[in-house]
């Protein structure tokens, strides 16, 4: 119980790192995350079955398409929108899109484009929906409140993936695709609700701590996030961390679609291996996140946590071109995407707290939409081009894989460097950046 509990220095005893009057926050952010991702988890396994009958190059080319038209369509929400309108406005038209899909999806005609097209969407949805909430919980919580809440948040997203994994795993088969997609409209109303009571409680911690008003509209251009990772060492470092991780990501990916592909023919039993998996991935997560990350990101901050995952990673690509058997492949997934999840993004997400508020909701979403899903284009037609000179081989394309590794490290190490330059936590970025002209960034 020593890593759950402690005694903070005013004596107030701490749970999960929160004391009683941050609790509030934390329990709503953890109901937040948990049915976001529940939601997103309950159809990504839907997703990789029905992306199996299509080349995975072409669904991340259309995917990075997609991405790059709305990237102006958000900036100009976050410019000119309230906190307190834009949030509902992005969560209201995903559930609004799930509820278009149930339909479509029961339709006889025209299944290829549905399937396609629903791959891209769920692809976009992640995408843009964790990045939000990310840049929220960056909005709200200090630096400090980062390293102590994010292990426990982060479990909160950990276990609701769990609980959408089991939920698709069980009743697919019995409701079938298109039904499965309400169940994941319900839980993201869920979301919208935990907003709408965190709302209030960060304008409170502004108000407390001095913080530009999250209430105010962030202004700025529509492309003002690329335009400040121009003049932003640490913010062109995230994007080449991004840019490599994604290409250690498509590379497992797209082995694992390829032995899916083979080796299990039906998509309700490919819906459902994929379930199993993401179900182990998750379990391994959640007891990191409770046990290991808090601790980790207080006591040594984020570099342990960068690194940890990286240097697994390239001894899995390394083994795995030495012996290219289905379940090292299975094993090195679920490795890579736990280290991830439990280590590599609460690091990263927490640096974040210290950069101003048109960063973490411009610049941030930027890399976490358009560097992230370019990424995904340029590493799988690299690998359909390789897979295709080289016959599919394996130990081949792990090597790949273990330069990719090498230049995540590399990438990590730089940010490592970098984000000692920030300032300590983000009301001085956000006073920081108030005393530029609106826009000038």
């Amino acid at each position: 119980m020593a890593l759950v509990t402690e005694v903070a220095p005013d004596g107030e005893r701490r749970f999960l790192g929160a004391t009683r009057a941050e609790w509030p926050a934390l329990l709503w952010s953890f109901v937040y995350f948990f049915s976001l991702l529940a939601g997103y988890f309950v159809i990504r396994p839907l997703r990789d079955a029905l992306g199996t009958g299509h080349r995975l190059e072409w669904l991340f080319s259309g995917t990075f398409v997609v991405m790059l038209l709305m990237v102006p369509v958000y900036g100009a929400l976050v410019a000119r929108l309230p906190r307190r309108k834009f949030l509902p406005i992005v969560y209201g038209f995903f559930i609004a899109c799930l509820l278009v899909f149930h339909v479509q999806l029961q339709l006889e005609t025209g299944a290829t484009i549905r399937s396609a097209a629903f791959f891209i969407w769920v692809a976009v949805f992640n995408l843009f929906a964790v990045s939000v909430f990310w840049s929220f919980m960056s909005d709200i919580f200090s630096a400090g409140q980062a390293k102590r809440f994010y292990g426990a948040i982060g479990a909160g997203g950990t276990t609701g993936a769990m609980a959408g994994s089991l939920l698709t795993m069980n009743l697919v088969d019995a409701l079938g695709v298109p039904n499965m997609l309400l169940i994941s409209a319900g839980l993201l109303s869920v979301s919208f609700i935990a907003i709408l009571n965190l709302v209030p409680w960060a304008r409170a911690q502004e108000s407390r701590l001095g913080w530009q008003p999250g209430e105010d509209a962030i202004g700025g251009s529509l492309f003002g996030g690329a335009k400040l990772i121009l003049g932003s060492r640490f913010l062109q470092t995230a994007c080449l961390l991004m840019f490599f991780g994604v290409g250690v990501g498509t590379w497992l990916y797209n082995l694992q679609q390829g032995y899916a592909r083979i080796a299990i023919p039906d998509a309700a039993e490919r819906a459902q291996f994929f379930s199993r998996l993401d179900l182990a991935i998750n379990f391994i997560v959640v007891v990191i996140q409770l046990t290991l990350t808090r601790v980790l990101l207080v006591r040594y901050g984020v570099a342990p946590m960068l690194l940890f995952p990286v240097v697994f990673v390239a001894i899995g690509f390394v083994v795995l071109s030495a012996n290219p058997l289905p379940a090292l492949l299975a094993t090195v997934q679920i490795g890579s995407r736990a280290g991830n999840f439990a280590l590599f993004q609460p690091a990263r997400e927490s640096l974040f707290t210290r950069v101003d508020r048109e960063s973490r909701y411009k610049s941030k979403n930027f890399i976490d939409t358009v560097v992230y899903r370019g990424g995904d284009v340029a590493f799988a037609w690299v690998f359909a081009f390789l897979s295709a000179a080289w016959a599919g081989s394996v130990p081949s394309l792990a090597a790949v894989g273990v330069g990719l590794a090498l230049a995540m490290g590399a990438s990590a190490i730089w940010m490592i460097r970098e984000q000692r330059r920030l300032p300590s936590d983000a009301h001085g970025a956000d006073r920081e950046a108030s005393v530029l002209p609106r826009g000038a960034a």
